[in-house]
């Protein structure tokens, strides 16, 4: 049976799961099966049920089965109406990996408050700050958005947001194609986390889709977007900064200066042709983070001036956006430098301006 886009939901909302599961492979997000009125995947052969052989082993998966939850996920539409003309009670999971999603997922479980400094790893938490009313991940990620001055992904419109039976939220992001890969991660974990409450889902996991029905209740679509925005520089930084970059060694967080490639993963991603203004920008920032660990003799001043000089002529030929280049220089040059925030702010506005005359193009490594 063809599938047309045309012919399915917009936003998939409202529709049977074949419809959504089709919907959303079309789009190119892999789905699977999960177990009729769960969150969890569906098995299928005896020996999947009894977990006694890898999924890279499982027979099933050659002859088009769903098992082994999102290593079984396809975009192939046949398949996929196939699946679940067999089981119509199905729920709809999207393996975030291949489909470069990163998940943020919202939990509001009651839970005792961990200790202040787990609340926000790297970021410490000092005593004077009163936490009361803080309760679940929203409290903890608003803080976390407020620290950094950015907007609250729980209030992006501009985005996928699903909210869970449970009284959470997922918020959809994707990742650029030829950005950094990011691994899950759950908000409890003392190694890596985003924020308490807080589980990141991207590489090694799955998400559940809007309208999947479970004992508990629907996973319900909000108001706004029904399509994943782009994963904000800010939150790619916040990322890196916590150690969920993929094929790299998890770090205890810190406060203290961090790598620029932590700091600005491939940032490029937003609108640059490729990883070169990545390559030139990031170790400039890093020198001028760098500086904190000195309170003189750095050359603090040159350092900002001459990285402010070089994202702005990145950002005039079209590698970054404007704005985000100047939260990440004076967020590098407020760490380094605390006590002088309007001083940072006039090196780096005049230095963004005086690049903005010549822009920067440099060349892709091959």
């Amino acid at each position: 049976m063809p599938v047309h886009s045309e012919n399915l939901p917009q936003g998939a909302r409202g529709r049977t799961a074949q419809d959504v599961a089709a919907w959303l492979a079309l789009r190119g997000y892999p789905v699977h099966p999960l177990a009729p009125g769960t969150k969890t995947p569906a098995p299928n052969c005896p020996d999947c049920r009894g977990g006694r052989h890898l999924p890279q082993e499982c027979p099933c998966h050659a002859h088009g089965r769903w098992c082994h939850g999102f290593h079984a996920a396809t975009t192939d539409v046949p398949t996929v109406l196939r699946w679940w003309e067999s089981e119509p009670g199905f729920g709809v999971g999207v393996s975030c990996g291949p489909a470069r999603l990163v998940v943020i997922d919202v939990d509001a479980h009651p839970a005792p408050l961990p200790d202040r400094q787990r609340l926000l790893p790297g970021i410490p938490v000092d005593d004077r700050v009163d936490l009361t009313g803080l309760e679940s991940g929203f409290d903890t990620l608003a803080l976390l958005a407020a620290y950094r001055s950015r907007p609250n992904p729980c209030d992006d419109t501009s985005t996928l947001r699903v909210r869970t039976p449970s009284g959470g939220m997922h918020v959809w992001y994707r990742a650029p194609k030829d950005g950094p890969r990011f691994r899950s991660s759950s908000g409890s974990s003392p190694k890596v986390a985003l924020a308490w409450q807080v589980d990141v889902r991207s590489v090694g996991g799955y998400i559940v889709a809007p309208t999947t029905r479970t004992a508990t209740g629907v996973y319900e679509a909000l108001p706004g977007a029904r399509l994943p925005a782009p994963l904000p520089l800010w939150l790619t930084a916040e990322l890196a900064r916590t150690g969920h970059l993929v094929d790299t060694t998890p770090t205890k967080p810190s406060d203290g200066p961090v790598a620029a490639r932590q700091d600005l993963p491939k940032v490029q991603g937003l609108r640059g042709p490729g990883r070169a203004g990545q390559r030139v920008l990031a170790p400039l920032i890093d020198e001028v983070r760098a500086c904190g660990a000195s309170p003189a003799g750095t050359a603090f001043s040159e350092k900002l001036n001459r990285a402010a000089f070089t994202a702005g002529g990145l950002a005039a030929a079209g590698h970054f956006e404007p704005e985000e280049c100047r939260r990440l220089l004076l967020d590098a040059a407020d760490h380094a430098r605390p006590h002088q925030p309007r001083r940072n702010r006039h090196i780096v506005e005049t230095g963004l301006r005086a690049g903005s005359n010549r822009p920067i193009h440099p060349k892709e490594r091959p």
